[in-house]
């Protein structure tokens, strides 16, 4: 599981990055760049939080 959420954070990181690129080279609306971004970077911290800073197979939130 812990694995699914890491290549879900790591791709929608990546796709927040590749919306600035695909608008300078003129293949995206700077309306659809701010959607695009928008909805990367909930994603991106929605499923990354599931899975930062916890020990592997644990989904809980992890004891200080």
């Amino acid at each position: 599981m812990r694995m699914i959420l890491q290549i879900i954070s790591w791709t929608s990181c990546a796709a927040t990055l590749l919306a600035p690129v695909l608008f300078l080279t003129g293949h995206l609306s700077l309306d659809r760049v701010k959607l695009w971004l928008a909805v990367t970077t909930i994603i991106w911290f929605g499923v990354t939080s599931l899975w930062m800073g916890r020990k592997q197979g644990c989904l809980a939130p992890a004891k200080p």
